[in-house]
């Protein structure tokens, strides 16, 4: 009976600790759980989505490049002024380059969806963003993540 007991209780702290471990990221999870929060919170129907989401993924794709070479240049401090003034003015211009993209593909958004879900799904995705900032801010912390 002790080791039936004993069993039960390693068991358990077994099962407490892994809970109490943070998930490791996955971006396929994390693209699929923002698709789909995106899809109910805009409404979207099966047809939308199939149109809105590709687009969605490569206009990623595109800004993804362009964060790239903003972390690229500005990964080492310059030694010297000028050169710091040449960083913060390139990255402006990344920073810039990055709206473009982003207006460009709010504009092939308005081929495939009404400019209501449009703007549905931008709100959406921000959303989704900071949500998941937060409980990711939350896990590392050590809380609970069950707020909404």
């Amino acid at each position: 009976m002790k080791k039936l007991l004993c069993l039960t209780f390693c068991l358990l702290s077994f099962t407490a600790v892994k809970a109490d471990e943070p998930q490791k990221f996955s971006p396929e999870k994390f693209l699929a759980d923002m698709e789909q929060f995106i899809t109910q919170e805009a409404k979207l129907t099966s047809d939308e989505a199939s149109k809105f989401f590709p687009l969605l993924r490569e206009m990623h794709a595109k800004q993804r490049v362009v964060y790239e070479k903003i972390k690229k240049e500005c990964s080492q401090r310059p030694s010297n002024e000028d050169e710091i003034k040449k960083v913060v003015q390139k990255r402006d211009s990344y920073e810039l380059e990055l709206k473009v993209i982003q207006q460009t593909y709010h504009n092939k958004f308005f081929k495939v969806l009404q400019p209501s879900k449009v703007f549905d799904a931008i709100i959406a995705e921000d959303r989704f963003h900071r949500r998941a900032f937060r409980n990711w801010g939350h896990q590392r912390q050590g809380r609970p993540t069950s707020r909404k």
